[in-house]
């Protein structure tokens, strides 16, 4: 029976298992996808916000000459961490089932089945979407994730959202030779957009580079156009895509499978902020699925110290 087993290969997974490592206990990662999938599914242009240096896990420095890293950057620096120090990694592998046996736990996966004393789970928001809920988001043209600017050129592009990724896919599509067209709920543009792409953003509204809808909600959708509620009344525009940059949320139905209790309104699971252990003895959580659909309460350089809490916790009570 392994000490531990991590769900989510994730940067605070891997943080999970260079602090189950240093413990000297034995565990697995097991990730449904590739190594850092949730960073790997990042904008290809992708700039962090941190510093290299609060990105760092395991006290193993993160050395880039860019003053922000970039997803490049990020993806190496894992990588190197996650193989130079010989993590037992379980990759394209998924989490179907995880049942309280005895003193520990029976984790069944897609390829295998394993025991654990203790499970934790690390598993991100980035996988499930936050729909718009509206006629024709199940059209091909509507994107809810985002790759390259390149491939949107000459094109009608609708971005739906105000915050750092719906920001970024209007600029980056918009100088590749888009027409694009911001649709935001509020009557401003996010305050939690990145300091130095904020007042980029407001230049290209106020100039007309990009047209902004504010107080506004996208209506619906369909081949060749959509519809956008505004202050004034709907507005019918040609389009050829829309990207729906309106968030994502972890997944809530495996959580409530396990058994781990959910708060009624957003979600939030059930966990001592001390050790990180939910309602279910054994079973802890690290990282943004602590947030519900809190998502931007948790990231990387906030939630690094979630691996330290709980391997104390666990080898408190061996």
């Amino acid at each position: 029976m392994l000490d531990i087993l991590i769900i989510g290969g994730g940067p605070i997974g891997l943080a999970c298992g260079l602090a189950a490592q240093k413990a000297g206990l034995s565990f697995v990662i097991v990730e449904k996808g590739c190594l850092v999938n949730s960073l790997y599914n990042y904008p290809s242009t992708m700039t962090f916000f941190s510093t290299s240096e609060k990105l760092e896990i395991g006290g193993v420095p993160f050395v880039t000459v860019h003053n922000k890293p970039t997803r490049n950057d990020a993806l190496e620096y894992y990588r190197r961490v996650a193989l130079s120090n010989n993590l037992p990694l379980r990759l394209f592998e998924e989490v179907t089932n995880v049942k309280a046996e005895g003193e520990g736990y029976t984790i069944t996966t897609s390829k295998a089945s394993y025991q654990a004393k203790k499970v934790i789970l690390s598993t991100g928001f980035y996988d499930i979407a936050v729909n718009l809920d509206i006629p024709g988001e199940d059209l091909p043209k509507v994107k809810h994730y985002y790759q390259d600017p390149h491939y949107y050129t000459s094109q009608k592009v609708v971005v739906v959202g105000s915050s750092n990724s719906a920001i970024d896919v209007a600029l980056e599509t918009y100088r590749k030779g888009a027409e694009v067209t911001l649709v935001v709920r509020g009557p401003e543009i996010s305050s939690r957009v990145k300091y130095w792409v904020r007042p980029d953003i407001i230049n290209r509204i106020k100039e007309g580079s990009i047209k902004a809808y504010f107080n506004s909600n996208l209506e619906a959708v369909r081949e060749h156009e959509v519809d956008i509620k505004t202050p004034d009344g709907r507005v019918t525009i040609p389009n050829d895509f829309v990207m729906a940059m309106t968030g994502y949320k972890p997944n809530f139905e495996f959580l409530k499978k396990l058994g781990i209790t959910l708060s009624d309104d957003k979600f939030i699971p059930q966990y001592n902020p001390e050790t990180m252990e939910t309602n279910l003895p054994g079973l802890y959580l690290a990282g943004v699925v602590c947030g519900g659909l809190d998502t931007h309460l948790w990231f990387i350089e906030n939630s690094r110290i979630h691996a330290e809490m709980i391997l104390s916790d666990i080898v408190a009570k061996r």
